[in-house]
């Protein structure tokens, strides 16, 4: 059976198309070349007029995993309670579910509505991966994937003090990897989760974890190393130290040296460009990051913009989760520690455009995006649920594309933030390629997903249809069509079928006499056994809830 998607204006930048109009093949769920004229085309879409692209991709979206789940069950009071008729009624999680932390269910129809086909959960503590796993093969629609945490648990920081040779370090990375079934390492306030527990309120990028006396400079240029030397596409996913403090934009560019000029990726840079003049000595550091970001190619991020209204914030950083909790809105807050590898903090918050430091963070995260130069290199999020719910991306994007609108929504800030931010002198408009790049392309390929994020001959049949409107946000917001894997799974904005998505992981080689060690480690600290802590691609893929595909090496 051979699809046909016709007269569509594409955009497609793995392979350099600008709103060239095309027609696309589809066969087996997979793009193929024009097919023989004796081949039968068994059905047909013109797309006259509308705009084309491969289904988008979000890098960085807390969609599974314990503080997530948290995060879904402490606010009852904005929860909704849905009936699911078909083609829902098989997937039926209806009283845990709001606005800013969907249930599994909505996450899934939530997002393949808005044309995403992919989301990676970025921060899988390696002793829940499973129960990360389980929310996450819950979750129908699209693909998943996602990055275990290193860097402050208790095995690696006593091979780091113990200094333990490279190839031990990445024996461990590899292992971790193929026991939680991750795709990348992601690094969290390297050493301030564990130096918390030692009563350490603040760590900087060259000060000693007060325990082991290893920094976290030494824990981000082994791990970079580490991911490296294994072959890894994706890069190292980095929290960066003083995650939401005043003055921190200083540790964020003295962190863009740590790997030596390795590949590095910083997480939800918008936290980490702040700065300490004026009056409230806290005021935007964006153009110094975004001049770092032009300069150090070797280094990528993503915004993890803020936008306003209800939410929570969930993050496994809990030495910063304990500082903010006393703002919390509503005054509550969870702090939780896991065998003492890591933990999480979940607080909820609500941004306000007349709250000074909130409409800042909003003008920050917009200056990032207009003054990184490559948009390769940047990449398009909410850290969702912290800064928004990722169902508001359709917003943000009409914020990046439409300067007017832009600067309509600057107007209604509060007044002294407004003072503080040059936003309204960037006149950069993204265009239709450029949030392509953004949000399938350049995501596909920081991740090393190679048949993903593109149209091209042989790439899954991940495709979106819009009509192109002026109001953005509209047309982001309800695609015409969405085929997952070459199947038309939303029509007019609305599931017409519901599938499941593939898993995302790598399995670098390692050698296994490390082990050893390992299995010493867990019977003597460890609540579980060794073998209990490895996941299997049967526990992923059980109930025929999609497949499991091991990228090996980079591209």
């Amino acid at each position: 059976m051979i699809t046909l998607l016709k007269n569509g204006k594409l955009y497609d930048p793995a392979h350099g198309i600008d709103g060239v109009v095309q027609d696309i093949y589809i066969r087996d769920g997979c793009i193929i070349a024009k097919p023989n004229a004796h081949e039968k085309i068994t059905q047909a879409y013109d797309l006259t007029g509308k705009v084309v692209m491969a289904g988008a991709i979000d890098m960085h979206s807390h969609i599974g995993g314990g503080k997530v789940n948290i995060a879904r069950m402490m606010l009852p009071e904005f929860q909704e309670t849905k009936n699911y008729s078909e083609p829902d009624a098989h997937v039926c999680t209806p009283n845990c579910s709001h606005n800013a932390t969907p249930s599994t269910t909505d996450t899934g129809f939530r997002y393949i509505e808005m044309g995403y086909t992919a989301a990676f959960e970025p921060a899988i503590l390696p002793i829940n991966a499973r129960h990360a796993h389980l929310e996450m093969g819950d979750t129908p629609m699209i693909d998943k994937g996602g990055y275990a945490m290193l860097g402050n648990d208790d095995y690696f920081l006593r091979l780091l003090a113990n200094r333990a040779d490279q190839k031990t370090i990445n024996d461990y990375v590899a292992w971790t990897l193929a026991a939680t079934q991750a795709i990348g390492i992601k690094v969290v306030n390297p050493g301030g989760i564990s130096a918390f527990k030692f009563n350490q309120r603040r760590l900087d990028l060259d000060e000693n974890n007060i325990h082991y006396q290893v920094s976290p400079r030494e824990i981000l240029k082994s791990l970079s190393t580490a991911v490296h030397q294994l072959g890894i596409a994706k890069p190292l996913h980095v929290h960066c130290n003083n995650l939401g403090a005043a003055g921190n934009f200083e540790t964020t560019l003295n962190t863009m040296g740590a790997s030596d000029g390795l590949p590095m990726h910083l997480t939800h840079i918008q936290f980490h460009s702040y700065g300490t003049e004026g009056d409230k000595k806290f005021s935007s550091a964006a153009a110094q990051i975004a001049e770092a970001l032009n300069k150090n190619k070797h280094i990528t991020a993503d915004v993890g913009q803020i936008l306003f209204g209800q939410t929570v914030t969930a993050s496994g950083d809990t030495m910063m989760q304990h500082l903010n909790a006393k703002h919390a809105n509503p005054k509550k807050s969870v702090i939780m520690d896991i065998e003492c590898d890591a933990g999480c903090g979940v607080v909820p918050f609500k941004y306000r455009d007349q709250n000074y430091v909130n409409a800042l963070q909003w003008a920050i995260g917009l200056e990032l995006f207009l003054s990184v130069e490559d948009p390769w290199r940047i990449f398009l999020t909410t850290d969702h649920p912290n800064g928004a719910p990722f169902t508001s991306y359709p917003h943000l994007i009409r914020l990046l594309m439409d300067k007017t609108f832009r600067n309509g929504a600057f107007a209604k800030l509060n007044l002294d933030a407004q003072a503080m931010s040059n936003l309204t002198s960037l006149n950069r408009e993204y265009s239709l390629y450029e949030i392509a790049i953004m949000t399938r392309a350049g995501a596909a390929r920081l991740i090393g997903l190679n048949d993903r994020g593109h149209l091209g001959i042989g790439a899954a049949a991940d495709i979106t249809v819009y009509t192109d409107q002026a109001d953005r946000e509209a047309m982001f917001s309800k695609p015409d069509y969405v085929f997952k894997d070459g199947e038309l799974v939303v029509k007019n904005g609305k599931v017409v079928k519901v599938v499941w998505g593939a898993t995302h992981t790598a399995k670098p080689a390692f050698d296994h006499s490390a082990e050893q060690g390992l299995k010493e480690y867990f019977e003597k600290y460890h609540t579980i056994q060794l073998d209990n802590f490895k996941i299997s691609d049967d526990e992923i893929t059980q109930d025929g809830r999609g497949q499991v595909i091991t990228h090996t090496n980079k591209s």
